[in-house]
């Protein structure tokens, strides 16, 4: 959650979004190409190099403001784009001018967008462990530009929806034009399974060609799958990794690399992944891990913000999520505590009013009373509501933190079961309190380490070491790409959590 309050209130749209907005304007050239890089047709003639690029550079400041920026480390963004430029050279696109950007965001996530820009944040490096893990992500997404994928999407879609856009245009009708951009911004939001193991094609031919072992690409992606369930398994959702996983919109499996691995042709690598290892440690050493200062902190039951100076904990049994829009804590039986700012605070100190007449204006509420929380005015009301989740017993709890800033608590459970949790809510509420300025200097954020294992090291020794409260076995084989029994061995270098 982070301190600009546009921010804290507004989600982070697909980047495909933003790509749709921009191209809506290219004139629609339709056409049908052989593809230098898969050697077949495609539909892409509706987009121009010259529109690629510049679609590219329109959005790339706006990528770089909803994903939290570039990572800021010079060096580590030199050594990406030295890796990427390589691969890039050896591609079936080399003309392209490529940009290769480390997003400084948690999130395990890669992405490219027409005009060579490629992008991975800070968070898929800290779970790669050697050069050619993370030169197999980038050669996956230069695939992707160099068979034009989201060209062909685009240009697919846009042939789908002429006639709406037309009959839009010619009826001055915004509803039916928004309609279709709609429907072609769903169409964009995921590579169909065809399209990901062409790129995986394509990156394993990069790859090799620039001597990485084309192994990398599955390894990593097995480690990623892992994280995936490790995530769900974190949320209280064993069993739904894929609601956690990037895959979603990159359908991928490890067999299915395996298999582009034994296909694609070209020499063997000059030298092992094993041997990239040394070197990507060394770089990735100290480098942010979880949540960025700006956002806060999750520090067990605890929600702590050093820059905004508050905190607050929630029950024992909810987990807490940090995004840009919102804390949420999830607990038993689809309970939920989600903690969020007014995005345009009026100037009214009456809270009550704030609730009744803004916040949940058109609700029914009940019992909406005038509280003090740590002596903030506040107001809290109940309301029976309706979700895409299903229907709910909600507490609204606003409080007033300053003349300008308006806090929100919204705290959910299923139909009759709000009494239950009344007074773990009311604790909840009452622990919501102002940080001072040296408690707000001492929260540290937590970096990535690299140790040597000792002699009697072992995964369990050191997994104690890292800051978390619980998983830490689990969450230290998942970050060293370790399975379940591996041993380790003196002399080993491998990744810590440390505050």
């Amino acid at each position: 959650m982070i301190a600009n309050a546009s921010h804290i209130t507004g989600r982070r749209r697909p980047w495909h979004a933003f790509l749709l907005f921009a191209a809506v304007a290219v004139p629609l050239v339709a056409g049908c190409s052989v593809n230098p890089a898969t050697g077949r047709q495609s539909f892409t003639g509706c987009l121009s190099e010259a529109d690629e690029r510049r679609i590219g550079a329109e959005n790339h400041p706006v990528i770089l403001d909803e994903f939290g920026g570039a990572y800021d480390d010079p060096q580590l963004q030199a050594y990406v784009n030295q890796i990427g430029q390589k691969l890039a050279a050896n591609s079936d696109r080399p003309n392209v001018k490529y940009t290769f950007t480390v997003l400084d965001s948690p999130v395990v996530n890669a992405f490219a967008v027409p005009g060579g820009y490629i992008y991975v944040t800070r968070g898929l490096m800290a779970l790669a462990n050697n050069e050619a893990e993370l030169a197999g992500v980038l050669s996956h997404e230069i695939g992707h530009i160099a068979a034009r994928h989201t060209n062909e999407r685009y240009c697919s879609a846009m042939l789908a929806q002429l006639g709406i856009f037309g009959l839009g245009a010619a009826t001055g009708s915004s509803a039916v034009a928004e309609a279709a951009s709609l429907g072609a911004a769903v169409y964009l939001q995921g590579y169909s399974r065809d399209q990901e193991f062409e790129s995986d094609l394509l990156g394993v031919r990069y790859l090799a060609r620039s001597g990485y072992d084309p192994n990398a690409m599955s390894t990593f992606l097995a480690t990623m799958l892992e994280n995936s369930r490790l995530d769900a398994e974190l949320a209280g959702r064993p069993g739904a990794a894929d609601e956690f996983d990037i895959f979603q919109t990159h359908p991928r499996t490890v067999d299915r690399v395996q298999r582009a691995v034994a296909q694609a042709s070209g020499a063997q690598p000059a030298a092992p992944a094993a041997a990239t290892r040394e070197a990507y440690l060394d770089r990735i050493d100290g480098i942010l891990y979880g949540d960025d200062p700006e956002e806060g902190f999750i520090r067990g039951q605890k929600f702590m913000h050093p820059v905004l100076r508050f905190e607050f904990a929630v029950p024992d049994g909810f987990r807490l999520f940090n995004s840009s829009s919102a804390v949420t804590a999830r607990g038993p039986d689809n309970s939920v505590i989600q903690f969020d700012r007014e995005p345009k605070p009026q100037q009214t100190g009456d809270m009550q009013r704030y609730i009744r007449d803004q916040w949940a204006s058109g609700v029914n509420l009940a019992d909406l009373d005038a509280v003090t929380i740590n002596g903030m005015d506040a107001a809290v009301g109940q309301a029976r509501i309706s979700t895409d989740a299903g229907r709910y017993d909600a507490w609204l709890v606003a409080v007033r933190w300053n003349q300008n800033t308006i806090y929100r608590f919204l705290m959910l459970t299923q139909p009759g079961q709000i009494g239950a949790y009344r007074d773990a809510f009311n604790r909840t509420l009452q622990s919501f309190r102002s940080l001072s300025a040296s408690e707000a200097a001492a929260l540290r954020a937590q970096e990535l380490r690299i140790v040597t294992v000792g002699g009697g090291d072992t995964v369990e020794s050191l997994a104690a070491r890292m800051p978390f409260g619980d998983y830490r076995v689990e969450r230290f084989r998942v970050l060293n790409g370790l399975p379940p029994g591996a041993a380790l061995a003196p002399g080993q270098r491998v990744k810590l959590v440390v505050e």
